[in-house]
């Protein structure tokens, strides 16, 4: 099953991300330079002339000069699991040395394992020209949930960046523990909009963890009118928050004065949810909230401008959130994965987990077969 994807898709969050979890586990070959700084969320750099005992060190992953038939490749696990819209191939530095071609490919796995010799890979970005010294993009219009991507690379050389942009799909039964952060990243939640982004992502709002610098977080430029900068989120289900938090941890000179947020509910009508507060510099402000009506979207205003370093929006998934969650993450499991979670965390057998799995998608939530409703649908 397969979607245009977004011309917009670098917008969207890198899965790759160091920042975000993600980690290259393995590599054929790595003489040059180390397999790890592929995914490294700064920018590449240089330094001419910088020789150590393997030669000029370089900013990306390198393989020796190939003298043999074949290909040399670098397996990642996503930080975040799910669709990929884009992948950027950034071969910045590497001049005489980057690879002609490239491909990339997908897979999907259950639990906390890597892909064996024997995983299915899905073709994302078929084997194609890649360029030096440059950031080389591929759109990508794979309708699956991916955990893991391949880069391979024809025949050898050099990559200093991989970027893989997409919408994260969560495991719904990590949701069901009870409280959890409706507006994170790895949960679903996203960035709808912002009204600036001069100096950092408002993405890094809703990363995992706590930022570790000013650069970590989202700020934007000064302005010089009587406005006021915002973002716009969507959870990642209607919920209902119990816990806002706002925190400006690292920003000194430069954290709002103050802010409020408010919530889009289920009639299509905004509603205050925090009046306008102000804010402390390098601060985690934690703001209790009474119980209110499910709301699927969130807007945080600002005034009149400055950074935050994070912004999270605790609380549980209505039932027909969880519902949503559960359908969409089912339906675009590779058909591979879905079998491992139908054999493994259910005990179904092989013959009866491949004719569920056939019955895909199901979209629906009466589609679902009763066998495996609490599972996808939850309650």
């Amino acid at each position: 099953m397969t979607s245009p994807a977004p011309a917009d898709y670098r917008s969207l969050p890198d899965l790759a991300s160091r920042r975000l979890g993600g980690s290259v586990i393995s590599a054929n070959d790595e003489l040059f330079a180390e397999k790890e700084n592929l995914i490294t969320p700064q920018a590449p750099g240089f330094r001419p002339h910088t020789f150590g005992h393997r030669g000029q060190v370089y900013d990306g992953w390198e393989t020796r000069r190939r003298r043999t038939p074949g290909d040399d490749h670098a397996i990642v696990r996503l930080g975040v699991p799910g669709v990929v819209r884009g992948v950027v191939v950034d071969t910045a530095f590497f001049t005489g040395n980057y690879p002609p071609e490239i491909s990339v490919a997908g897979t999907g796995v259950e639990g906390h394992v890597d892909p064996g010799a024997d995983a299915e890979w899905t073709p994302l970005v078929p084997r194609t020209p890649a360029g030096g010294d440059q950031e080389n993009t591929y759109p990508v219009a794979e309708e699956q949930r991916f955990t893991h991507v391949r880069l391979s690379i024809y025949p050898d050389g050099g990559v200093a960046r991989l970027r893989v942009h997409g919408r994260p799909v969560p495991d719904p039964r990590l949701l069901d523990a009870g409280v959890v952060d409706l507006l994170a990243l790895e949960n679903g939640g996203e960035v709808l909009d912002c009204s600036n982004r001069f100096y950092s992502a408002p993405t890094n709002l809703i990363s995992p963890g706590l930022a570790s610098s000013m650069g970590d977080g989202w700020e934007t430029a000064r302005r010089r009118d009587d406005g006021n900068d915002w973002v716009h989120f969507g959870l990642a289900a209607p919920g209902v928050v119990r816990l806002l938090e706002l925190d400006t941890s690292h920003f000194l000179g430069n954290a709002p004065g103050a802010a409020e947020v408010s919530g889009l509910g289920s009639d299509g009508q905004w509603r205050p949810m925090l009046l306008r507060t102000p804010l402390l510099r390098d601060t985690r402000h934690r703001f209790p909230l009474p119980v209110g009506p499910p709301v699927s979207q969130l807007r945080l205003d600002i005034f009149p401008d400055g950074g935050m370093a994070r912004v999270r929006a605790y609380g549980a998934l209505t039932a027909e959130g969880r519902a949503a969650v559960g359908l969409r993450w089912f339906d675009l499991l590779p058909a591979a994965a879905a079998e491992q979670v139908l054999t493994g965390s259910l005990g179904l057998p092989e013959a009866g987990a491949r004719e569920i799995i056939g019955q895909r998608p199901f979209r629906a939530a009466g589609a679902v077969p009763d066998v495996v409703r609490p599972m996808i649908l939850g309650g």
